[in-house]
Order: C-alpha cells, then structure tokens, then sequence
C-alpha cells in the first residue's frame, strides 16, 4: 500500500513530536528534597520528599530536632518540631505552609488530639488543607507521640 505524500508528512511530525516528547519527558522526573536532618534519620532508606509536576510528597515527619536528634519531652514541642521539619522540606522545595493540600496525623495516643490541633492550627490558615488523624499503637522512634506526612502543591 503506498500513502499518500501529505500522511507521510504527518507521521513524520506525529514521529518528531513523540521524540521531543520522549527527550523532554511527558512529566518531569522525581527529585528529592533534601533539608538538613539528623545523621539517624539521614541514614534512612527513605528520601525527606519527593516532588514531581508540581506536588511535593513529604515523608512523615516525627518532632525530632534537626540539631540535636532528640524528641523534645514536651509534647507541644514535639508537635511544633515535627511541623517545623515539614517546613524545612517544604521551604527547599521553594513551598510554604499554604502549599499544602493534605496532612496525614498520626498520633500513639488519641487523647493528644486537641492538644496537636491547638498547635497544628497555628501553622495552618483558611482554607485549611485535608487532614485525617488515624491512632496508632507505635512509632518508628522510640519516645515520640506523633508523625506528620503531607502533600503541597505548586
């Protein structure tokens, strides 16, 4: 079967266009995201965040201080430390606090809640992102009360 000279001309282009497509990339490629954290959470096999096309995916967060490694003993510490570390992600991903569009809480004790809540309201304005707060029998670090995950987008 012969084609016809115009149809040869546009699978050429469609061709060329998939090419430039495919060297381009359809989305762009993960990077990670990474903000200064202490040598034991460094040390895991997990990146901090990851943003692709936009959306930044910021792993979960416990209250642990960048400098010292330590959870502080007050719980209203710990909540501020664990949201502090998201900003850290968030602000190298060139993003803030009202980047966010959803958080996931997760609290060793539901009894914490409203404790949390007056903390995390102080980080968060209208219009608030999604949340949900799930309890959990145990965290990955000994000593610590919560972990805060969340998704920001540009």
């Amino acid at each position: 079967m012969r084609l016809n000279p115009a149809w040869k001309l546009n699978l050429a282009l469609i061709a060329a266009l998939f090419a430039l497509a495919a060297s381009q990339g359809f989305a762009q490629k993960k990077k990670i995201v990474p903000p200064e954290q202490p040598a034991t959470v460094s040390s895991l096999p997990f990146s901090p965040g990851i943003l692709i096309d936009g959306t930044l995916y910021v792993a979960g967060q416990m209250g642990t201080d960048p400098k010292s490694g330590q959870i502080p003993s007050n719980f209203e510490d710990e909540v501020k430390q664990s949201l502090d570390n998201i900003g850290a992600v968030l602000k190298a991903a060139g993003m803030g606090y009202d980047n966010v569009v959803a958080v996931t809480v997760y609290l060793s004790d539901m009894d914490l809640f409203q404790r949390m809540n007056a903390v995390y309201r102080t980080y968060f304005h209208d219009p608030l992102p999604t949340r949900s707060t799930v309890g959990v029998a145990k965290l990955a670090l000994p000593g610590g009360h919560l972990e805060i995950t969340v998704i920001a987008h540009k």
